[in-house]
């Protein structure tokens, strides 16, 4: 089997857990895909057999995290600033499973958070007059230490703060259709299955279109 490895807070969970279940014996035979080079490090150090698209075009399942999911099981991720990589490979997956707690359900996408745009170096700026145009307030990310945040390919981040997004598809199909921005954080028809944990315990989710 071929697990892609979300990078985040929660994807972490999971990955540590796949470990356990590698080294108890209750699962063999499985290699997995990292989004980030941090993933890959925990990983290796977990002991986990990773593999490459190249040699595992076809991903069976990918466990994730996502930052706001509307009711449509559309997702926003981007927050560790993996979207690039891990967009790459949920697009080869059979299977995208996001786990999430209830906080992040929300009924329109960017009602709760900002959209995550990669963008080149190169004339940043006029790709951030060009998300402003669009209706956002976007902001360059930063690391704690006040430097500029870059992603694994060297790229930087917009946080596009839209406000809740009425038409998500439309909204997605101008970013990408930008000269310069390389990827936005809207995972749109994506998404097979949400893990939601609350206060009731734990439900599973899936599109509509599958139920």
């Amino acid at each position: 089997m071929v697990i892609g490895l979300g990078t985040g807070r929660t994807a972490r969970l999971a990955l540590h857990h796949l470990a356990k279940l590698l080294d108890i014996g209750h699962l063999h035979n499985v290699v997995a895909i990292p989004t980030s080079l941090a993933v890959e490090k925990e990983a290796r150090q977990l002991g986990i057999p990773l593999t490459t698209l190249g040699t595992h075009p076809l991903v069976d399942l990918t466990i994730d995290g996502a930052d706001e999911v509307d009711s449509d099981l559309n997702v926003i991720k981007g927050g560790g600033g993996a979207l690039l990589s891990e967009k790459i490979v949920a697009q080869a997956s059979q299977r995208e499973m996001i786990i999430v707690d209830e906080s992040k359900l929300s009924l329109r996408l960017g009602a709760k958070w900002a959209v995550p745009v990669e963008v080149i170096t190169f004339g940043w700026e006029s790709q951030q007059a060009y998300l402003a145009d669009l209706g956002a307030d976007a902001n360059l990310r930063t690391d704690k230490d006040g430097t500029i945040f870059k992603t694994d390919h060297g790229n930087l981040i917009l946080d596009c703060n839209f406000g809740p997004i009425s038409d998500p598809a439309g909204l997605a199909e101008k970013l990408i259709r930008r000269v310069g921005i390389v990827e936005h954080g809207l995972f749109l028809d994506m998404v097979t299955d949400v893990i939601v944990a609350g206060t009731e315990g734990i439900r599973h989710e899936m599109p509509r279109s599958t139920r």
